[in-house]
């Protein structure tokens, strides 16, 4: 089965549920949630991070829900055009926000004959189906640092990460 769309999720509506369960007395962690998509936090040169003194966000200009898997399409995205211009240590991405919250769905059956044994809205608590971040407004999602002088090729790579988040993001010069 495949994910539901992202306008299903990037909303914050409910109470961030992350560890505790509802039961008593409380668990301490939430059972049987998948592993979220991002691989790396860190990108390019990590080791000489320090050298490399331009340095630009992607802000969000609203209060949204990113999931694990946008922000690990922002970083490819991102990550391939830096690649491709400025080579593997000339630049370091670093996302900044954790998907810590777990997102829940309460699958409803479809199709021919579902009533018989859909149970509808009773016990629709939701199973847990992946994990999300939440982002505050002016919130910094993203970090890039490079070498002087290579601001719009930095400008474009964010550019192309902010097409695959939720909401309007805005790049900021640090």
């Amino acid at each position: 089965m495949a994910i539901r769309p992202g306008r299903c999720y990037h909303a914050i509506t409910k109470r961030p549920w992350t560890r505790v369960s509802m039961r008593k007395p409380p668990k301490s962690y939430v059972k049987g949630v998948p592993a979220s998509k991002i691989h790396q936090f860190e990108v390019g040169n990590i080791a000489g991070k320090a050298d490399l003194p331009l340095v630009y966000h992607l802000v969000s200009r609203r209060d949204v829900q990113m999931r694990s898997n946008c922000l690990e399409a922002a970083r490819m995205a991102a990550t391939k055009w830096l690649e491709k211009n400025l080579g593997a240590t000339g630049f370091f991405l670093k996302i900044l926000p954790f998907p810590h919250h777990v997102l829940r769905e309460n699958a409803m059956a479809t199709g021919a004959g579902a009533d018989r044994f859909s149970e509808g809205m009773r016990h629709s608590f939701g199973k847990p189906i992946g994990q999300a971040a939440r982002i505050k407004e002016w919130q910094k999602v993203m970090t890039v640092r490079t070498l002087a002088g290579k601001d719009d090729i930095v400008k474009e790579a964010l550019r192309r990460a902010s097409a695959k988040l939720p909401g309007a993001c805005r790049i900021v010069a640090g």
